[in-house]
């Protein structure tokens, strides 16, 4: 069962509840993957775990969940001059190579706010999965902060939450490709979203227990 090949819409009352479900359960996994990798010693990103994150967000949603896109995928947005042309599919698992290499690479020296950002960016750019790559590349970016952390981050609201809701979060997306295309990638705007993102969440952490 592949809902949106059934209804063809993601406005359908079945996609909806079901991408509320899904949703929840790749928090839970989020959570779980976290504490696996620090109790493990795995304190990297690889490519099970985006894959894993994908096939959360989207199962029996989209086809392909969990697996690296088999053709083109055009992102739309309600602004058309925001509409964003992805990689050719034939070139997503060398660029995600590279970006997994990247990231890795980076892992002690980069500061943990920054590190996300990019990995959030990067992931929106190569657009590696069907669909729910912004839900996977903000989850990236939170299991990123976490495990650089050392641990699971309270607070009441979730930092990939407040990202998708963050009224500069588009924009600064936006921004770095922007700088990417023109040859120097600036993600300060983004880095500041993720940071003021995490510092909401862990203010609500505060109030809970004031």
């Amino acid at each position: 069962m592949i809902l949106y090949d059934l209804s063809n819409s993601e406005a359908h009352p079945a996609y909806q509840a079901l991408a509320i479900s899904n949703g929840d359960r790749q928090f839970s996994f989020l959570q779980s993957v976290v504490n696996a990798a620090l109790e493990t010693q795995q304190l990297f990103l690889s490519q099970a775990v985006l894959k894993a994150l994908n096939f959360h967000a989207i199962a029996c949603l989209h086809t392909n969940a969990g697996e690296f896109r088999p053709c083109s995928v055009h992102v739309a947005y309600p602004d058309p001059t925001d509409n964003y042309e992805t990689p050719d599919h034939f070139r997503v698992h060398a660029l995600m190579d590279n970006f997994i290499n990247w990231v890795n690479s980076n892992w002690k020296e980069a500061d943990s706010v920054a590190l996300a950002a990019f990995v959030l960016w990067r992931l929106c750019a190569i657009h590696p999965f069907i669909n729910g790559n912004g839900r996977t590349a903000r989850a990236a970016a939170y299991f990123t902060i976490c495990v650089k952390s050392g641990g699971w981050l309270p607070g009441t609201e979730s930092m990939p939450t407040l990202l998708k809701k963050h009224a500069d979060y588009t924009k600064a997306l936006k921004h770095a490709d922007a700088s990417h295309a023109k040859g120097s990638l600036d993600l300060s705007p983004l880095i500041l979203v993720v940071g003021e993102c995490l510092q909401v969440q862990l203010n609500s952490a505060s109030a809970a227990t004031a």
